[in-house]
């Protein structure tokens, strides 16, 4: 018998150290997240959490990284606001290879972590 998943709890990516407050800027003041800071108890090793959706953003500075094609994927409900979003911010959008039944791409966040938005469709 295999683990009885329940859901997804959270998210965690790397920002380069230092670059706290420009996560800040991103996540919150772009991406329109709201960040979570009084938990009743302090966050470890300085992370930065937010709430996306019915899940958690967790954020935590190392010292280097790479970049990856590893990411998360959110569903979103407009799909093409999210992309106007990004344009109107100068961010770059790939398009992703077709999936039958969603649309989708991907972004990097100023830290260079893959973020992709999927909006599924009949």
């Amino acid at each position: 018998m295999g683990i009885d998943f329940k859901r997804l709890d959270h998210i965690m990516l790397c920002i380069p150290e230092g670059k706290e407050q420009d996560a800040r800027d991103f996540y919150s003041g772009i991406l329109g997240l709201e960040e979570l800071t009084n938990l009743g108890y302090p966050l470890p090793n300085g992370a930065i959490w937010f709430q996306m959706g019915d899940i958690q953003l967790h954020l935590r500075a190392e010292k280097t990284q790479d970049l990856s094609q590893r990411h998360p994927a959110f569903e979103v409900h407009n799909l093409q606001a999210a992309r106007e979003l990004m344009e109107q911010h100068h961010i770059p959008i790939k398009n992703e290879s077709p999936i039958p039944g969603r649309n989708r791409f991907s972004f990097r966040d100023p830290f260079g972590n893959r973020i992709e938005l999927i909006e599924m469709h009949v």
